[in-house]
Formats: C-alpha cells, sequence, structure tokens
C-alpha cells in the first residue's frame, strides 16, 4: 500500500513538474505566431510607402489573416482531428515558417497577402487545440489561467516582438521582419518538439456534420457574438494605432516603438489579470471587463491628441484590450462541456474563428472610418460602439444563464 502510495505522489510530483514545461512550450510558440499576427500594425506606415499602397489598403493585411484565421480554425482542426497532437503542433509551425519565408519574398501586395492567409491557417488550428490542450493539463480551477499563460505568448509579442519587429521593418526593411519571424517559427518548433508531452489525449472526433451543431446552439452562437463584438473593438482602433500615434500624437518612429513596448506591457499585465479573475465566473468578469474596454475606448478618442493623457489612457486600454481572451475562451469550453460534451475542440476553434471575424471586421470597419470624413481620430470611439454591443450581449447571455439556473 505505502508503495503504491509513494508511487502516485512520485507520479503527481513528475506531473506538476512537467505541466509548466508543456505550458511554456505552447506559450513560446504563441509569442511567434502573435509576433506575426501583430507586427504588421507597427509595419503599415511602412508596408504602404514601399509596395506604394494606401494605408487602408495595407490595412488588409490585418483582416485578410484575420480571414485565414476564421477558415482555418474550425474547418482544419475538424479536418485534422485524428492525428496526435504533439505531431500536428510542429507541422503547424512548418507551415508557420513556410508563410513567413514567403512574405519575405512576396514581390507585391497580392503575393504578400497569400503569405499571410496561409501563416493564418496554421494560426487558426494552433489557437483553437492549443487552449484546449492548455486547459487540460491543469485542475478545473485553474483553467483560465492555464489558457491565459499561452495566451501571454501573444501578449508578450506584443511587448517585445511587435515593437523590435517594427524596428527591424523601419531599418531593414519590412521583409527583414518577416525573416525574423520565421526564425522564431523555428524555436517554436524545437521548444515543441522537446516540452510537450509525446501523449496528448485528443478529443474525440466528430463528424462534419456533427460541427453544425455547435453553430446551430444559440448558447455558442451568443458566445461567439461577444467574442466577435468585444475583440473587434478594440482592432477598429488597434489596426491603425501607429498612424494615430504619428499623425494624430505627432510621436516619431522611435517613439511610436516605446509606446508600443508599453502598450504590449499593459496587454500582458491585463491577459494575466483577466484570466485569474474569469477562473470562477468568467461570465461575471466579461460583462465588467468589457464596460470598463468602452470607456477606455471612449477616452482616448479626446486624449489621443495629447501625448501625456493619451499614452496613460492608451495603457488602460491597453490592460483592458486583451484581458477578455481568457474568459471568453473558458466560456466557450464551458458552454461546449454543458450542452455539446465532446464538441469542446470544435467550439474553441469557432471561438478563435469569432476572435478573428472580429479582427477582420474591427480592421475593415478601421479602414472605412479612415478614409472617411470622420477620419483616424474616431476609431476609438467607432470601437467603443463595438464593445457596447458586446456589453449587451454578455448582458443576454447571462440573463439566459440565470434562467436556466433558477429551474
Amino acid at each position: 500500500m505505502k508503495t503504491n502510495e509513494t508511487a502516485v505522489i512520485a507520479q503527481t510530483a513528475t506531473t506538476r513538474k512537467r505541466l509548466p514545461a508543456a505550458l511554456w512550450a505552447l506559450t513560446i510558440s504563441a509569442f511567434g505566431i502573435g509576433t506575426t499576427e501583430f507586427v504588421i500594425v507597427g509595419l503599415l506606415p511602412t508596408v504602404a510607402t514601399d509596395l506604394n499602397i494606401s494605408i487602408p489598403s495595407a490595412g488588409l493585411l490585418v483582416s485578410l489573416y484575420a480571414i485565414g484565421v476564421a477558415i482555418g480554425a474550425p474547418i482544419l482542426t475538424a479536418l485534422t482531428g485524428s492525428i496526435p497532437r504533439k505531431k500536428l503542433l510542429i507541422w503547424l509551425m512548418i507551415v508557420f515558417i513556410i508563410g513567413n519565408g514567403l512574405a519575405s519574398i512576396a514581390p507585391g501586395f497580392y503575393t504578400l497577402v497569400m503569405a499571410r492567409i496561409i501563416t493564418g491557417l496554421a494560426h487558426g488550428v494552433f489557437f483553437s487545440i492549443g487552449s484546449t490542450i492548455a486547459a487540460s493539463l491543469v485542475s478545473p480551477d485553474k483553467r483560465a489561467s492555464a489558457i491565459s499563460i499561452m495566451f501571454t505568448g501573444l501578449t508578450v509579442a506584443i511587448v517585445t516582438g511587435v515593437p523590435f519587429g517594427t524596428f527591424i521593418g523601419q531599418e531593414f526593411g519590412w521583409r527583414a521582419t518577416f525573416i525574423g519571424v520565421a526564425v522564431l517559427g523555428l524555436i517554436g518548433l524545437i521548444s515543441g518538439w522537446i516540452l510537450l508531452p509525446n501523449k496528448i489525449e485528443n478529443e474525440k472526433t466528430i463528424a462534419i456534420k456533427d460541427q453544425f451543431k455547435v453553430i446551430a446552439n444559440g448558447r455558442l452562437l451568443l458566445a461567439f457574438l461577444m467574442t466577435t463584438l468585444g475583440y473587434g473593438g478594440t482592432f477598429v482602433a488597434f489596426t491603425y494605432l501607429s498612424p494615430i500615434l504619428q499623425k494624430i500624437m505627432g510621436l516619431s518612429e522611435s517613439m511610436v516603438n516605446v509606446v508600443l513596448v508599453l502598450y504590449g506591457i499593459a496587454i500582458a499585465f491585463g491577459n494575466l489579470i483577466g484570466g485569474k479573475a474569469a477562473n470562477k465566473n468568467p461570465l461575471k468578469a466579461l460583462l465588467w471587463m468589457f464596460v470598463l474596454q468602452a470607456i477606455a475606448l471612449l477616452v482616448f478618442t479626446f486624449t489621443a491628441s495629447d501625448s501625456l493623457f493619451g499614452i496613460i489612457t492608451l495603457f488602460i486600454m491597453g490592460a483592458l484590450s486583451f484581458s477578455n481572451v481568457p474568459g471568453l475562451q473558458l466560456y466557450v469550453v464551458q458552454l461546449a462541456e454543458r450542452y455539446l460534451p465532446g464538441t469542446e475542440d470544435v467550439a474553441s476553434a469557432f471561438n478563435i474563428a469569432a476572435f478573428n471575424v472580429g479582427i477582420a471586421i474591427g480592421a475593415y470597419v478601421g479602414g472605412l472610418v479612415v478614409e472617411s470624413t470622420l477620419g483616424l481620430e474616431s476609431t476609438p470611439w467607432v470601437g467603443a460602439l463595438f464593445v457596447v454591443l458586446a456589453i449587451g450581449a454578455t448582458l443576454l447571455s447571462s440573463k439566459i444563464s440565470s434562467k436556466k439556473e433558477s429551474k
């Protein structure tokens, strides 16, 4: 008996030691993926000038990448359901490296768009299965925190990868940035190969027709709407942050990089706090996050022209912009577990798609605002309107939950 107990204790201790390594492997890959997704925000003026296109047209590189993610997340996640998780993650990083390599040698805008879409396809699958893997590695009360640890790779990418990648693009050309990101992908591939356990349990593969149950479920659709509107509101302004800082706030290119670092630090802080806040009651936490996010966006409309108050507001806005990510992802997984057991991977994939539909819509609407008579300075308050709609969807979801629990 004592021998068995000792073995169990030893196994538990080993597992505890192994889990952080597995989570950090996901985080390292997320860092590379996050860099390639968001670095284009800092490079918009550089790419637009080099390819002789308008800034709103360059903004399509954000929207179309997001569309690649939105397509890749649900469809490719389903098609790759039978592939061992570690093997799939390695192949995804290979596709990621190829996509960024192609971007670095793209002769023109359309080839660059194709490269971005290819990279986006890998991105979608990675985060849809990565979220469920991260959640499965810890106890139920720590799942939002585990997801937030993985998504910390995205936030650290904004802290360091985006400003450093922007600096490289400004000094050596935007193609050099994509070469650097491809190297990050290689590091992610190696870390995954070494740190991820060989046996990661696959979710039960479900038929394509059964996936329609996910998008036909009203509760999940409402959660996806929350994700699209809440996240999309951020990207109406965030996509054009570099032009806002230069043209409205009047900062130099070097100062833009400093502000991007501060913004990224705020995002990292907000992501971790958001994960902890959402562990017990994600819906309640999300409501408060959306309310504060809408207020911050609205305030930034009036402070963007002042360097001091604008940067302070931007820091607060950054902390709130990505704080909802762990909660939204956890809430969707919880709904899938409750109403459609066995579809957690697929539901997670559709939510990743919803994030990126929000990015695509937000970036596109932001481009329309920039080109209209409203102008660049109106993107924050237009983004706030998106988040107000997310608040409405959250309140509706909370009301439905309360009725269900009272029965």
